[in-house]
């Protein structure tokens, strides 16, 4: 399928790599072209001696013509790429990373897919947690860091792939389709990315495009707007609620239950909040369709603490609490977020300006003593206290913002970022954002 082709590949970065590696390893002809031109070296100069062609630093209006096969596009380039226009207008197919691995995969593995605006990273790990857990042969990858490329020679028969898959994914997926697909919950977000929610949810819902009654569905009952956009959709649907007991997956008496079948207490539970508890309910149904029995969810879920980023306990200091929650990239996550805490907070609050509405947070500032606005939206998220009478300090970078928060924080009091922003006005990943805070705030009191 993919060999003795020409393909251009557009962006660097991990797919690219993983990409471009096992194209020139099956006689392909290879062009890698991205912006940047500082990358890995090791990567570089493994590749070139692959014989790979790399035109960095630009593009060229005249490299991409008609002798191309494929275009492969890294997930972060924008659908109004001037090489994937063009390369619509040729007629050359344009596809991902994700979709030349799925052409690619044996027929005797099963595949766990998860979608939705928040709470991805979570489910997908504790899916692949549980599943490690009852000695499963199971493999993380997709938008949490490993691209699915790189597992095909890793194969063996009844393998499970957990796969978090972010829009940028699903944009060009065209064949993918998993055994079992999850969709957490949706709420606008990426429309930068997507140009409008319809077309965001549009996007989110091809993870369904190639279900029949074969493949699982398993969505959340208590979002509407999935619901709405998963009602023609061909799978066999399955459920799970944080408010009601339904034919599914529950909670009631304050216990987990998968149908009739009690799982777990929540009080056992490390995981706090609501949203935290649709994302373990999203994975019970999941382990359960893959066979997996209560002793070894239990097991998970009385010891895992979340993910890395997404509110993650940092340390106490004088009986203030600091929590990183640098994965909240846009207003839904940090209303999340807002939600979890009972005690006085003092939020971190900007980044990216994305022309986002922060005034979507004001139903969820009740325990908000203190914001320290920061980043390239600083000015916005100043203007969104004084609207709301809520103390504020404005500050430009990470730096600058701990101490302040550090400064207005007494005991009892919780100190959260969570900046309902990109990280991009000053890093290049939020986990680099989450870790300079995470740094700080251990130094604190040195």
């Amino acid at each position: 399928m993919f060999e003795n082709k020409k393909l251009l590949i557009l962006g660097f970065a991990r797919s690219g790599y993983e990409a471009a590696k096992y194209l020139l390893k099956h006689n392909n002809t290879v062009i890698l072209t991205d912006m940047k031109t500082e990358h890995d070296e090791k990567q570089i100069e493994e590749l070139k001696e692959l014989g790979i062609k790399f035109v960095l630093g630009s593009h060229p209006d005249d490299l991409l013509d008609s002798s191309f096969d494929y275009l492969i596009k890294n997930p972060g380039v924008p659908i109004d790429h001037k090489y994937v226009l063009k390369a619509k207008e040729l007629g050359i197919e344009v596809i991902n990373e994700v979709e030349m691995a799925f052409r690619l995969l044996p027929n005797d593995i099963k595949f766990v897919a998860i979608t939705g605006t928040n709470g991805k990273t979570t489910t997908t790990t504790l899916i692949y947690n549980i599943l490690k857990e009852a000695g499963k042969s199971a493999h993380l990858t997709g938008n949490i860091g490993y691209p699915l490329i790189g597992f095909l020679d890793k194969l063996k028969k009844d393998d499970i792939i957990v796969m978090e898959t972010s829009c940028q994914q699903l944009e060009n997926l065209t064949q993918f389709n998993p055994d079992i697909a999850v969709m957490t919950n949706l709420s606008p977000a990426h429309i930068d990315f997507l140009k409008s929610y319809e077309n965001y949810k549009r996007v989110k819902t091809k993870i369904f495009q190639n279900h029949t009654e074969k493949n699982i569905a398993i969505l959340n009952f208590e979002n509407e707007d999935v619901l709405e956009s998963t009602k023609n959709i061909k799978s066999t649907v399955k459920y799970f609620s944080s408010k009601k007991e339904i034919n599914g997956c529950f909670i009631k008496d304050e216990s987990i239950y998968y149908y009739d079948e009690k799982i777990i207490d929540l009080k056992d539970v490390k995981l706090i909040g609501i949203h935290n508890y649709e994302n373990i309910m999203a994975a019970i149904m999941v382990v359960k369709e893959l066979g997996v029995s209560n002793d070894y969810i239990n097991k998970v879920l009385k010891e895992f603490k979340g993910v890395e980023h997404r509110i993650e306990f940092v340390r106490e200091l004088n009986g203030v609490k600091y929590y990183n929650d640098s994965k909240a990239t846009n207003i839904k996550a940090t209303q999340i977020a807002l939600s979890s805490f009972k005690t006085p907070v003092i939020i971190l609050l900007g980044g990216l300006d994305r022309g986002h509405d922060f005034f979507e947070l004001k139903d969820y500032m009740k325990y908000v003593k203190h914001i320290v606005a920061l980043g390239e939206c600083r000015s916005r998220v100043e203007q969104f206290a004084k609207e709301l009478g809520i103390p504020c300090t404005n500050v430009e970078t990470m730096k600058e913002a701990v101490p302040a928060a550090f400064r207005v924080a007494e005991k009892g009091d919780t100190v959260l970022l969570s900046p309902a922003s990109a990280s991009w006005d000053q890093y290049k990943k939020f986990e680099d954002r989450g870790d300079e805070f995470k740094e700080l705030v251990n130094n604190l009191g040195k």
